[in-house]
């Protein structure tokens, strides 16, 4: 299972890609696997405040529900729409066209805090030992 290298990440197996001041927002590869199936997502509408590490959604799969924790503070500016219909995106391209939100951080800064790639590596190598 390989992660990218152009995104960063959270302990709560969320990833983030900045780009052109917003910050995109999805599940890992490595969460979508745990889950299984995604069969429903429940997205925050846009013009919501998010706190960083505090719940903003819900995606219910086959073997679970899991909530959704924002990797930062930030407000909402776009849902991926496409989920209610398709919510199997997620698993499908979980670091493409199955992001979740796109948020305008409130401080720009904090992505640069948020884990790197291979911090991330070791977290999921740590999580199967």
């Amino acid at each position: 299972m390989g992660f990218p290298d152009d995104v960063r990440y959270t302990k709560e197996h969320e990833w983030a890609r900045e780009e052109g001041g917003l910050v995109t927002v999805g599940i890992t590869s490595w969460a979508t696997d745990q889950l299984g199936d995604v069969v429903f997502v429940e997205l925050p509408e846009p013009g919501r405040a998010l706190e960083a590490g505090k719940p903003f959604g819900v995606v219910e799969a086959v073997k679970t529900v899991s909530d959704l924790f924002a990797p930062l503070a930030g407000e909402v500016v776009e849902v991926n729409t496409l989920l209610a219909d398709n919510p199997a995106v997620v698993n499908q391209a979980p670091y493409g066209d199955g992001w979740m939100v796109r948020i305008r951080p409130s401080d720009p800064k904090a992505f640069a805090q948020l884990l790197s790639h291979d911090d991330y590596e070791k977290l999921v190598e740590e999580q199967h030992a």
